[in-house]
């Protein structure tokens, strides 16, 4: 008898080395795994990439960092970690605490030029299947080009929620649009399909953003929403239950300003996420936007990054958009034409 999902994560792993990173035969994979990680997952991809003639290989951090970024660097071997992607062709992130804006990723980045990174963190088979395999990739994409088109273009953004957000902002015309397709076949760092990420003008961030789906780091599912009060790109006051008293104290407790400071805003568009508390699925829910707190990463801005000591991530659930005044989003559902016809392609 077949495993649990074994012949669709079979076809799921197919997809991501050849519709996702491109390999080519030779090519060296680095696969990093941690001790919260899925092994059905590195060794189905492991396997998929020596199918198309690829070198992977996996390499498991004995000990789970207890943060992510840059607080993974006093418990992973750095330097050797670093020597190893400095000549690899490409490297896929499964650890659970990611290593993305950590040390041996700056390094990664800075030392290798052609270094290809797909950051697929806390994948788990369950998940791998619903966002990945059972998705229509190219219709997809599609739908984030329209959308990515549209925000370029866009210089003011409203976003209100049944939670209780209701914020405010800019959009730099000349800043940059990430659109997160999960099409890892250029250097640099790539994400799973299903997010679009923007910098705002930091200092025109005004209002109140509700957290009511998930907040990782330090918590996960939410018990009680967050409401965050933001003005001119700061948090000034943080409300609610017990959740955001923690939260409170981990973003205070760095005694870092930027660690109260929105990172990016990103929209959630992959047909088969569901909120889970694993934040690289909880952000693609579809219809939620997403904000950053903390490090900012040079993809977003374009130079050199806007450092802080860690960066979470946190879900507005249902979210209504306005792009210049135009509704494209209505508490969850995308009610502009041609984003609501390829929605339909979707399943959405």
């Amino acid at each position: 008898m077949p495993q649990y999902v074994e012949w669709e994560l079979y076809r799921a792993a197919y997809k991501l080395v050849s519709e996702l990173l491109g390999l080519k035969p030779g090519e060296t994979v680095v696969i990093t795994a941690d001790t919260e990680s899925d092994q059905r997952v590195v060794d189905v991809t492991a396997g998929a990439a020596y199918h198309v003639g690829a070198k992977p290989l996996s390499v498991w951090m004995v000990a789970s960092p207890f943060g992510v970024g840059k607080l993974t660097d006093p418990v992973i071997p750095v330097e050797a970690l670093s020597a190893l992607l400095a000549n690899a062709d490409v490297w896929v992130e499964f650890n659970f605490k990611w290593l993305l804006y950590s040390t041996p990723y700056e390094n990664a980045i800075t030392r290798n030029k052609k270094l290809r990174h797909l950051c697929l963190v806390g994948m788990d088979a369950d998940m791998m299947v619903r966002v990945i395999e059972r998705v229509d990739l190219q219709v997809l994409r599609t739908f984030q080009d329209v959308l990515a088109d549209m925000l370029r273009s866009t210089r003011r953004i409203k976003i209100t929620s049944p939670a209780g957000t209701d914020v405010e902002f800019e959009r730099e015309p000349t800043g940059s649009v990430l659109n997160n397709k999960g099409e890892a076949f250029t250097p640099g760092s790539h994400m799973l399909p299903g997010q679009i990420s923007i910098a705002p003008v930091f200092k025109t961030i005004n209002g109140v953003i509700v957290f009511d789906g998930s907040v990782y780091p330090p918590l996960g599912l939410l018990k009680q929403p967050i409401k965050l009060h933001v003005k001119e790109g700061v948090i000034v006051e943080i409300e609610g239950g017990e959740d955001a008293i923690a939260f409170d104290k981990w973003l205070r407790g760095f005694n870092h300003p930027q660690m109260l400071r929105p990172a990016h805003l990103s929209f959630g568009i992959n047909p088969g996420a569901k909120l889970t508390g694993n934040i690289l699925e909880d952000e693609r829910v579809w219809g939620a936007t997403e904000w950053g707190i903390g490090y900012v990463s040079r993809r977003l801005t374009g130079s050199a990054p806007i450092e802080a000591p860690s960066h979470t991530d946190g879900i507005c659930l249902n979210s209504s958009v306005w792009l210049d005044d135009v509704q494209i989003l209505d508490k969850g559902k995308y009610v502009e034409p041609r984003l609501a016809e390829l929605a339909r392609r979707l399943g959405k």
